[in-house]
């Protein structure tokens, strides 16, 4: 009784994590795919004649300089969003062609403006469009880059601004071991030199140069940036974060995080000084982040303002002010990172660069211990078979292996239990109206015989924190996404897209998503079900009821969570199954499979009458 009290107990925490999940998690989900859909439709094909990209706006960050640079063309504040492949035509660009992106250097502020990831798409279908990671402004939600000089108020310099048109020098694309060269003269006995060199995944180099021929001292100050215009749509759960980051600090490195709605009610986070380090943005699957070159110390901030009816967002590295004396050149470089946050590629540039915890831009959350093996094993398996899917049970093989002690342990002693049951409905008929005694007596029965009863919650309570690892894997790992497995599965980080209610497929229908209850969630309750029914029913009606009605929960629930955790959940049911059975076998125990299944429906068909 204790032992299935206990069992109870182990099932409803997992039950409340599990609805936990459906709430917070999966229907905020469905709701940004909604309102991103709604989004898309806003965009305005073209721009009305006369119409611009907007005003130059100045930013609110005080740092006892000139004033950085801000967003301007920003749309809602100076007209509608313009089609994005319109406005990219109307400049002057140099093209970017490598294996990892497509798109363009704007001349006009020599930004970087324009990328697209040729590996990535927006759907599972390769003929969807190409993810969009920056784009100019005056578009929709437009990110982009900038870097350059701030000149000291006392010795002012007349800088190349966000409207200046440079000058190339040299190659007219940019392509790994092709950078490209901008210059601009001021006039003034002033050149500044920018080059743009990219590798074949996904990282920039940016060298800029400022060389004073004037004849007169002065000083500049270094700063790159980050802007995004607009406040994007994201998940809001606790299980990734999206919005700016950064891994700043002097003496210790720490972890930064800043949502987009904290920072707009703030409106500036500055922080301490930092040697290293990197910072920007960072979405689920993406990332555009800052990383000095410079072992110089620089200053980070995080920043908002609002132009019109649209707030903008920037992270920002200043660097420390350069002194130039008559003929003298300044040169700093930064790296930029701009692509998907695939595992293996940023731990690459982690250790080649030295990046300090440069992992850390995925988020592996505060269980970091349980996610990150996970993934390393599921991500091991896939270069031997070459399919999550296939990756995801060998993985559950080789778990089940390693607590095999444990759960043998367990199920051995939940077999001998059930050989006492005529015990234990004796000590019942003993003490039909005194439980203390009945719990007495049965805790002595259990003391006498050398059982845990304990020991039959294990097998749950292993399984939540594996449930729990590979769902973050599952939700945060670009390698996960659109990631096939077989037949109808064809992204195991997405739901299963079948349903029982139009026979999968067979009837024109769609149901709505509380009944899209897929081949994939059907397994995983019937081997639920027969995991239970091995086990005897318990003696008491609300235990029993509970139990029967438990592998139907768990498929509902279970229906909308991705396909690749209710795929290992199937999995491990049945390989917990065949274990179970085993271990009856060799203690002599009689598996009630059919015996408790016929008491079921004898059961429900006493309650009817």
């Amino acid at each position: 009784m204790s032992g299935n009290r206990n069992y109870i107990v182990a099932i409803a925490l997992s039950l409340a994590v599990l609805f936990g999940w459906q709430y917070f998690i999966a229907a905020p989900q469905l709701e940004i795919q909604r309102k991103k859909a709604e989004a898309e439709q806003l965009l305005n094909p073209a721009a009305p004649a006369g119409s611009t990209a907007g005003t130059s706006v100045t930013s609110t960050p005080s740092t006892g300089l000139a004033a950085l640079p801000a967003s301007n063309g920003v749309p809602g504040a100076a007209g509608p969003a313009q089609d994005r492949d319109t406005v990219i035509a109307s400049g002057q660009r140099i093209k970017i062609e490598t294996a990892s992106f497509t798109g363009s250097v704007n001349l006009v502020g020599a930004r970087l403006d324009d990328l697209s990831l040729k590996n990535y798409h927006e759907t599972i279908d390769p003929k969807s469009a190409n993810i969009v990671l920056l784009s100019p402004e005056g578009t929709l939600g437009p990110t982009y880059t900038e870097f350059g000089w701030i000149p000291d108020a006392a010795s002012p310099v007349k800088i190349p601004t966000r409207e200046t048109l440079w000058t190339l020098a040299g190659d007219a694309q940019l392509s790994k071991d092709h950078p490209v060269t901008l210059t601009y003269d001021n006039g003034e006995g002033w050149t500044f030199k920018r080059t743009y060199a990219v590798d074949d995944k996904y990282m920039f180099t940016v060298t800029d140069e400022a060389s004073d021929v004037s004849g007169k001292a002065a000083s500049l100050t270094p700063f790159s940036a980050v802007h995004r215009d607009g406040t994007p749509k994201v998940g809001g759960n606790w299980l990734v974060h999206e919005g700016l980051i950064g891994v700043l600090g002097n003496d210790s490195l720490k972890e930064q995080k800043i949502n987009y709605k904290d920072l707009k009610d703030k409106r500036r986070d500055e922080q301490p000084k930092t040697t290293g380090g990197w910072a920007g943005f960072v979405d689920k699957y993406w990332a555009t982040v800052l990383v000095p070159a410079s072992s110089k110390p620089q200053q980070p901030i995080f920043a908002s303002s609002a132009v019109g009816t649209i707030d903008t967002y920037q992270s920002y590295m200043i660097g420390e002010p350069q002194a130039l004396s008559p003929g003298a050149t300044a040169t700093v470089e930064t790296r930029l990172f701009a692509g998907a946050k695939e595992v293996q590629t940023i731990n690459a540039y982690q250790d080649a660069l030295k990046i300090d915890k440069f992992n850390l831009m995925i988020d592996w959350g505060w269980f970091w211990f349980l996610t990150q093996p996970m993934f390393f094993a599921i991500d091991f398996f896939y270069t031997l078979t070459g399919n999550f899917g296939i990756a995801i049970l060998l993985t559950t093989v080789i778990l089940k292996v390693a607590f095999f002690p444990l759960a043998n342990k367990s199920y051995d002693s939940m077999s001998k239990m059930k050989k006492l049951q005529p015990e234990m409905k004796e000590i019942q008929a003993r003490f039909p109206d005194d439980k203390p005694k009945q719990q007495q007596a049965t805790m002595e029965l259990y003391k006498r015989e050398k059982i845990n009863p304990v020991a039959g919650c294990l097998p749950v309570l292993l399984q939540i924190p594996v449930f729990f690892s590979l769902y973050k894997v599952l939700f945060i790992t670009i390698e996960m996404r659109h990631a096939p497995f077989y037949g109808w599965i064809h992204d195991l980080a997405a739901p299963d897209p079948t349903s029982l209610f139009n026979l999968f497929g067979l009837i024109p229908f769609t149901p709505p998503q509380a009944l899209m209850i897929g081949v994939w969630p059907l397994i995983m309750g019937v081997t639920m079900f027969v995991q239970m029914k091995l086990n005897p029913a318990p003696p008491d009606p609300t235990q029993k009821l509970m139990f029967d009605w438990m592998p139907l929960i768990f498929t509902f629930t279970l229906s909308s969570f991705p396909a690749g955790l209710v795929i290992y959940w199937a999995w491990n049911n049945s390989l917990s199954i065949a274990q179970q059975t085993i271990i009856m076998k060799k203690n002599g125990v009689k598996i009630e499979l059919w015996d408790n299944v016929r008491d079921m429906f004898a059961f429900l068909n006493r309650r009817k009458t």
